[in-house]
């Protein structure tokens, strides 16, 4: 089966052409083409991403991608190319998320093949499973599983029974982690995307051993010990902000201070790992958990994959994908939308006229 997948929920542009075999215990896949356009320098002035213009640049993208990812597939849009096409149908920036679908709905008119939506967090989920060009299979794995989700956009918690079964038992009541990473990482005036910045620095400041006590920093981890799972980072980026106002007291120009940056870089990051482990931990003594996975764009930090290791060296085997794959794509989608089909044959048959994107939607 051939697998024409869609993924526009943010500012990436991804477009995927996957073959697909086997069934729900044995699914193996090989990428025939990838096209993905990253909208980053556009949106890094503003220091976050406008909804506008990543509908803009979407509609503009999509066209191009799916000729560039027709050709790399050696097949004609004249014919009927494909079998299935699969499309992010959320959770996102709708404007965004709409450009995906009008494309696919367009397509599988065009083609009459069916159109399946699936949820961008089951696919960052399957993510895991995916790599960067050539075969992979997703292999018979323990359940049940917990996944921690960590983007810009979310930070869950999920219980995974069965694929498809999926239960969120903790997520952040207010920012998400990487939403927090790059909204410290404005107040450090680093540039956008702020993640990879702040864990730049953060691990300078560990190579150099500098201790945050002696520069009295020091930050909160808000939640850690709540008896729940779930998650808070807009005390913690409050507390980054009150802190750079105190420092500044001292001296105005305290953020040109390097050790000043790299130490409050640390801590920071120090602070929203050790929640997020210590979370993670708790889940998997409670349920009695066999596989972590980790996914997400949050998912690419060194220090937090280190840390998750820490903790999984027991029973649990512990998973997470390759740097490209855990930011938004396409494959990811191409995968989850195949396990979709093949669990809900039904699923085949929804209307066009009743996909719809959904901002807010939840696994």
């Amino acid at each position: 089966m051939k697998i024409l997948s869609i993924e526009t929920s943010c500012d990436e542009t991804g477009v995927s052409m996957l073959e697909a075999k086997g069934g729900t215990k044995n699914p193996s896949f090989k990428i025939l083409a990838e096209s993905l356009n990253s909208q980053v320098k556009i949106h890094a002035p503003f220091g976050g991403v406008y909804p506008s213009l990543a509908k803009r640049e979407h509609i503009k993208n999509l066209p191009i991608l799916l000729e560039r990812t027709l050709k790399k597939s050696n097949l004609s849009k004249k014919e009927k190319p494909v079998d299935l096409i699969a499309v992010t149908y959320g959770p996102g920036l709708e404007p965004a998320l709409w450009t995906g679908i009008v494309f696919a709905k367009e397509l599988a008119k065009k083609w009459d093949v069916p159109l399946m939506p699936v949820n961008h967090m089951e696919g960052h989920i399957f993510s895991v499973f995916g790599k960067q060009k050539g075969k992979f299979v997703i292999p018979k794995i323990k359940f049940p599983i917990i996944s921690l989700l960590v983007s810009g956009g979310h930070t869950e918690l999920v219980l995974v029974e069965d694929w498809g079964k999926y239960k969120i038992i903790g997520e952040t009541l207010d920012d998400a982690a990487g939403e927090a990473f790059d909204k410290v990482a404005r107040m450090l005036e680093l540039p956008y995307p702020g993640g990879p910045e702040i864990s730049r620095l953060a691990s300078q400041a560990r190579k150099l051993r500098i201790k945050n006590y002696e520069l009295k920093i020091k930050l909160p981890r808000p939640m850690m010990y709540s008896k729940n799972f779930d998650f808070s980072f807009s005390g913690l980026k409050t507390a980054v902000l009150y802190l750079i106002r105190d420092l500044k007291k001292e001296n105005p120009n305290i953020l040109k201070n390097e050790k000043i940056k790299q130490a409050i870089a640390l801590e920071f990051e120090n602070a929203v790992v050790e929640t997020l482990v210590y979370k993670t931990k708790k889940a998997i003594e409670k349920y009695n958990i066999k596989t972590v996975i980790l996914a997400g764009g949050v998912s690419a930090n060194k220090y937090l994959i280190k840390q998750l290791k820490k903790i999984t060296k027991g029973s649990q085997s512990f998973l997470f994908p390759y740097k490209k794959l855990a930011t938004d794509n396409s494959i990811m989608i191409g995968m989850a939308g195949y396990l979709k089909y093949l669990n809900n044959k039904k699923g085949v048959a929804i209307k066009l006229s009743k996909i719809k994107a959904e901002g807010g939607l939840r696994l």
